[in-house]
């Protein structure tokens, strides 16, 4: 689990990020970032009801992406603050899809401390 400083939950962070940030997209994803000036890179994750009326695919959605982006924690830059945006399409991906379209995501963006 993503631990909780690391998450974004106020909804003036939201809105900073969806007004100030530069976004990229990938398959059924999209992610939108902008820089914290803090020590700590920060992430959250929006999956609305166009993606599922479900609320457990919704949910399910959402922890697998905290759980790939926690792996990732240690490779990441700190000072970041993004949030991954769920498109319709992407309940129907496997984990490994996910993992993938994340990586791809990270590595155009030059989020990963090693590029």
């Amino acid at each position: 689990m993503l631990l909780k400083k690391s998450r974004l939950k106020k909804k003036k962070d939201f809105e900073r990020i969806f007004k100030k940030g530069r976004g990229i997209s990938d398959d059924f994803l999209v992610f939108r970032t902008v820089k914290n000036f803090s020590e700590k890179s920060r992430f959250g994750f929006v999956v609305g009801k166009n993606v599922s009326k479900k609320a457990n695919i919704r949910n399910k959605i959402k922890r697998r992406m905290r759980e790939l982006v926690r792996k990732k924690m240690k490779e990441i830059k700190s000072g970041i603050d993004g949030v991954f945006i769920a498109r319709p399409g992407l309940e129907t991906k496997s984990f490994k899809d996910l993992e993938g379209s994340i990586d791809r995501i990270f590595i155009k963006l030059k989020i990963f401390r090693n590029l």
